[in-house]
């Protein structure tokens, strides 16, 4: 979906296939006739973007083989559908039973990692349409917390400057522009927006950037506002954006709260559970850091309202903050990353972080020139939802993909952007 903002400029809305996952070229295939021709035809539109998520084994197949990339080309058009973003943040198994910490494998220190992004980035400027010349790529922001020392931190600087380098040769070869953005994420080393700024500036070069995923700005208790000002000061480049909702429970001491939570407490994916408490203004000093879970540290937003007054507390998952003798405070509002349907908040006593993302999009293009051109609702969990919200059949699925999208658009035109054909 196209829309047009005021300035002139066209932003680009797409919705993500890693709810659709698949792990070859035949299982994408698929995808597109399966799921997302009919979210376009549910839509009523002419064209449909999306985001598409490629495996190591099909993004190997369409690199190898110019004429398996020209044939999925030609099937996005005969299907009315059309792809400006990739997800580079899974790099393969993301439909298997259990994924929980195995999708931050391979990171940015290991050389698999460099020659997958590089293979989608020839991948994408090979499946842009003929009038957009601009790509982008969400990948995983550097690596999950633990093992990542000094040294792994100079070889993933040294894989992106590698990467960057090969951008600029791409637009050389083709004219088309691939940008990358460092997706922050709850328990990685890039948790939140503010901890992007320091490698990304240290690199330097306006093809690699950071994705603003706004259920993970939510979960990390971000300001959308602080956290926007904070990135255009450092001329942090928004890639794209993720439009995502986390997981939201006002009072988590109460027995039925924490009923209602542990039906999202799932096998499948991780979700981080974060918590802000207040801490003594008089002995701090600095913005306080807690880490309350083993290995997991975090520190609090700075806001010029939160800063060296609050602590943000952790666990890498929703069962480990629920546990009895869990280590999360139950004083403050939880929030989970648990990515829940735009257009259906949880029944109460939950609720989900969409004023977030609402605040963050009128940052994000709702001023006289957009941040980015490049927004993806990327909700795959809805197979990981408590049984009875979950579709029960593809036409049920469609029907929700289509829902959120359109949640989305309303929100984009509220704004002022006006959508086209």
């Amino acid at each position: 979906m196209r829309f047009r903002h005021p300035d002139g400029s066209t932003v680009h809305l797409a919705y993500c296939t890693n709810v659709h996952p698949a792990e070859t070229l035949d299982g994408v295939l698929a995808q597109l006739r399966d799921h997302c021709e009919p979210v376009r035809r549910r839509l009523g539109r002419d064209r449909l973007g999306i985001g598409l998520w490629l495996a190591r084994d099909a993004a190997h197949a369409l690199v190898t083989d110019p004429s398996a990339l020209r044939g999925l080309r030609t099937e996005l058009d005969r299907r009315g559908l059309e792809v400006v973003t990739l997800n580079g943040f899974p790099y393969e198994g993301f439909g298997a039973e259990e994924v929980k910490y195995r999708v931050y494998k391979p990171d940015w220190a290991d050389p698999e990692r460099l020659e997958h992004t590089t293979s989608l980035a020839r991948v994408l400027a090979g499946l842009l349409p003929d009038d957009v010349t601009d790509g982008t790529i969400s990948t995983l922001p550097l690596a999950w917390r633990t093992a990542y020392d000094e040294t792994r931190a100079d070889k993933a600087r040294t894989a992106l400057v590698t990467l960057a380098e090969r951008l600029d040769a791409l637009h050389e070869l083709t004219g088309r522009s691939i940008r990358i953005g460092l997706e922050p994420e709850p328990g990685c080393v890039v948790e939140t927006t503010r901890d992007a700024i320091a490698p990304l500036t240290a690199i330097a070069h306006d093809r690699i950037g950071i994705c603003v995923d706004t259920c993970h700005l939510a979960t990390s208790f971000e300001d959308p506002h602080t956290a926007l000002d904070a990135l255009t000061a450092a001329r942090v480049p928004v890639v794209k954006s993720q439009l995502s909702a986390a997981l939201h429970a006002e009072h988590p001491s109460h027995p039925e709260v924490r009923d209602a939570l542990a039906a999202f407490a799932e096998p499948r994916f991780l979700h981080q559970t974060r918590t802000l408490t207040p801490t003594d203004p008089a002995t701090a000093t600095a913005p306080a850091t807690t880490a309350t879970a083993p290995a997991t540290t975090a520190t609090a937003p700075a806001t010029p309202a939160t800063a060296a007054t609050v602590a943000l507390h952790g666990t890498d998952d929703l069962d480990e903050a629920l546990a009895d003798t869990g280590p999360l405070p139950d004083t403050a509002p939880w929030r989970a990353h648990f990515h829940v349907p735009l257009h259906a908040a949880p029944a109460a006593p939950l609720t989900s972080t969409l004023p977030v993302l609402k605040t963050a999009l009128t940052r994000l293009v709702g001023g006289p020139h957009p941040l980015t051109r490049h927004l993806e609702v990327e909700t795959y969990t809805w197979q990981a939802l408590p049984p009875e919200l979950r579709p029960r059949a593809r036409a049920q699925l469609t029907d929700g993909i289509a829902a959120e999208l359109t949640l989305a658009r309303d929100l984009l035109t509220d704004l002022g952007l006006k959508e086209l054909p």
